[in-house]
């Protein structure tokens, strides 16, 4: 019996380690690269957004990581962060799947072609951009801006 109060301890022990990493992994932020800067902006080369596929970056700014995301639907540029009203504490943000932004953590899921109109708790918070000389600018304030929500 005293074997088995020893080792007792030693699987509460494992299974809690098992279950904080499942918990930690399936919370954790994505993490993308960083968009192309000059100056004030993020500077997203519009040639290289493939139409109706959201493209992913993280800006790092004062030790968080603002994920948003542009996307190019029928000559028009958007971009938008990697988060929603709703769900931005869960810090899932979205993952394309086949036309669909898909929240990864409602699972509520958003056709790019109505996400310019999008209104709505776990739409993506939609963020100021602007053309330019074939490149779509996002303030780098704007960005900062939100923060808060990662």
């Amino acid at each position: 019996m005293s074997n088995v109060l020893r080792s007792y301890p030693c699987r509460i022990t494992l299974l809690l380690l098992v279950v904080l990493t499942a918990v930690t992994s399936c919370s954790r932020q994505p993490r993308y690269p960083a968009p192309p800067q000059s100056g004030p902006y993020a500077v997203i080369d519009v040639a290289s957004l493939t139409p109706e596929v959201p493209r992913f970056f993280t800006y790092r700014h004062q030790d968080r990581n603002v994920n948003f995301f542009v996307l190019k639907v029928q000559d028009k540029v958007f971009s938008f962060l990697d988060a929603c009203v709703t769900c931005y504490p869960k810090k899932r943000g979205y993952q394309d799947k086949d036309g669909y932004v898909v929240c990864r953590a409602c699972d509520m899921s958003f056709s790019v072609y109505k996400l310019e109109k999008g209104l709505g708790g776990c739409y993506p918070i939609r963020v100021s951009g602007r053309m330019e000389k074939g490149n779509y600018l996002i303030p780098l304030a704007a960005l900062e801006g939100h923060a808060d929500k990662f």
